[in-house]
């Protein structure tokens, strides 16, 4: 080997040295950027004084019991007579997901995200329901000039949803209200949110290490920069509110069983329609309070596949944190079942088939009461925007 080529192998050697520096003096950097930005303290998203972040994950589901109640060798919670178990259980087949809202038409019309939300609601109650400090991770975005909703809505579009988690953007307007972005805005200052748990999973690592990378992206094509908040916490924050949602994410449902023979669904569909129930193309059966807007107290389930011809069992289901207290979803759902009781010469049974008593319904409602005390007592009442985000 030449004097030549071993100069040749050794600059090469310092080129590569050179290179691997550069790039951990790099990373050391960005490191040190990140820690700064990480330095500030976040309050526990849901209790004051509550659950602690070292708790263990996993957590026994709390639903509404009759006290003595048998306890199954799974998290839920069942009392003969009631279903109380995970929404993604209470009927065969896959949780059915909401309609998806075009993104150019949501970013237009923010209450179109939002359940339960009027159309007519102020624009920074909007901005509230859409970036919660208490169900959201909140990262602002700080720039150098007034931001034109214009300008910035195609980019902030590009980030939706990471996982399962909704992703929304609020800005800062110039008469100083929080609001939703819009064409047409001026704002000063930006923040976006990224859901914390869902009802089926609290954001993990992998989300969230998503949610930065591509919130930087979008960052930088609008010219503003984030604070990106401590991933630990943040981790911290999402589990202990997937844990109170895990824990209230009950369905209450009260069984019906034919006297004599089986009901003919034809038969079937004309007694429920005519008892109130809207009934779908998909087959499920919804009751709607038309007291109040039109919302869902409960469903129906025929326990039956769709198509088949006779059922001997009907389940009434009600969505116990979808439902504010005040519209009485349970106390309505009972009537129900008692109406349809006489309509159908039913009985109203447990899950093994014996009879309900009206005392045992009224233990049952009370502790229903109880459960929306304890919603109210960490700020999540049932049926609120915040509820609803949670548990859809």
């Amino acid at each position: 080997m030449t004097d030549f080529q071993m100069s040749l192998i050794a600059a090469g050697g310092v080129f590569v040295v050179g290179v691997i520096s550069y790039n951990k003096w790099q990373e050391y950097k960005a490191r040190k950027s990140v820690e700064r930005a990480f330095s500030h303290d976040h309050d526990d998203v849901l209790m004051k004084g509550g659950a602690s972040e070292r708790a263990e994950p996993h957590v026994q589901r709390h639903e509404p019991v009759l006290d003595g109640a048998p306890v199954p060798d799974h998290d839920v919670l069942i009392e003969p007579g009631i279903v109380a178990e995970p929404f993604q259980h209470a009927a065969p087949g896959p949780t059915p997901a909401a309609a998806p809202v075009p993104a150019a038409a949501a970013a237009l019309d923010p209450a179109a995200e939002l359940p339960a939300v009027k159309p007519d609601t102020p624009p920074a109650q909007l901005a509230e329901n859409l970036v919660d400090p208490l169900i959201d991770c909140l990262i602002p975005l700080n720039s150098e000039g007034p931001l034109r909703g214009d300008r910035i809505l195609p980019a902030l579009l590009k980030l939706r949803r990471v996982g399962n988690k909704p992703v929304h953007f609020v800005g800062l307007a110039v008469n100083g209200d929080w609001e939703p972005i819009v064409h047409g805005g001026v704002y000063t200052k930006l923040q976006a949110g990224v859901q914390l748990a869902t009802r089926t999973t609290a954001l993990n690592e992998l989300e969230y290490s998503e949610m930065v990378t591509r919130l930087r992206a979008v960052a930088d094509e609008i010219q503003a920069e984030p604070e990106v908040p401590d991933m630990i916490e943040v981790m911290s924050e999402a589990k202990t509110l997937h844990r109170f949602v895990a824990g209230h994410d009950a369905q209450l449902g009260v069984n019906l069983a034919s006297k004599g023979a089986p009901w003919a669904m034809a038969t079937l569909i004309g007694a429920l329609e005519n008892a109130g129930f809207d009934v779908r193309p998909d087959g499920k059966f919804v009751m709607l309070d038309k007291e109040e807007g039109g919302g869902t107290l409960f469903t129906l389930s025929t326990n039956v596949t769709l198509g088949a011809d006779t059922t001997s069992r009907l389940t009434l289901l009600l969505d116990v944190p979808c439902v504010p207290p005040a519209r009485d979803g349970f106390g309505k759902m009972v009537a129900c079942a008692k109406d349809l009781e006489q309509r159908l010469i039913a009985a109203i049974v447990d899950d093994f088939d014996q009879p309900l008593t009206d005392a045992a319904l009224e233990e049952i409602a009370g502790q229903v009461r109880e459960f929306y005390q304890e919603m109210d007592a960490a700020d999540i009442a049932a049926g609120s925007t915040r509820a609803l985000r949670l548990f859809s």
